[in-house]
């Protein structure tokens, strides 16, 4: 099947959602966009419609105002073909569905997108941190959250990340919530 048919067919069988194409040529995927009511059921369709046999991999891209995306790719073994499926989240409860009843191999996957973005997997039993220690705050893969080595290092730019060509900061360093100032540091620059 070609990516198109792909995204045609489990759009038909979910009876919702939209199927476009990403990449091009032999690296063009189905990309189907549901809403998240559907997520289990798409990834469940993706399973038996489609024979998507492999979970490849499950991870979020924060969009600002427009909350997060919730990634998921999911491969044919047999026919050798993918699917890139796709949901929007509100960034004041962004909350999903797990999907480890499908794929138990997405437990990782979920429990990471958790601790980097803040993103609740509803029925996931151990959101334990994997990456940071248990005292670390924040979520780092969001986009407001502030790295601490710039509070240590000046940006060598021009101009702050984020900023357009237009405007420049006349402020200085961002320092993320609980990183004391420099000069604070035993040993600081004061």
């Amino acid at each position: 099947m070609t990516p198109a048919e792909v995204g045609a067919r489990l759009v038909e069988a979910l009876q919702q959602g939209e199927a476009s194409e990403s990449g091009g040529g032999k690296f063009a995927r189905a990309t189907v966009d549901v809403p998240v009511e559907a997520w289990v059921e798409a990834v469940e369709k993706a399973k038996t419609v489609l024979g998507c046999d492999f979970f490849d991999w499950l991870s979020a891209v924060d969009e600002l105002p427009g909350g997060f995306s919730i990634v998921a790719h999911l491969w044919s073994s047999e026919q050798k073909h993918g699917v890139l499926l796709r949901t929007q989240l509100p960034r004041e409860t962004p909350e999903i569905a797990t999907i480890i009843r499908i794929f138990p191999g997405a437990k990782w996957h979920e429990r990471e997108t958790h601790e980097m973005f803040g993103i609740a997997f509803i029925d996931h039993e151990d959101m334990r941190p994997l990456l940071l220690p248990e005292q670390f705050e924040g979520h780092p893969l969001r986009k407001e959250f502030v790295l601490a080595s710039r509070v240590a290092k000046p940006w060598p730019g021009a101009k702050e990340p984020g900023e357009s060509e237009h405007t420049v900061s006349k402020r200085g360093p961002m320092r993320p919530p609980g990183v004391p100032s420099p000069d604070e540091w035993p040993g600081g620059r004061g």
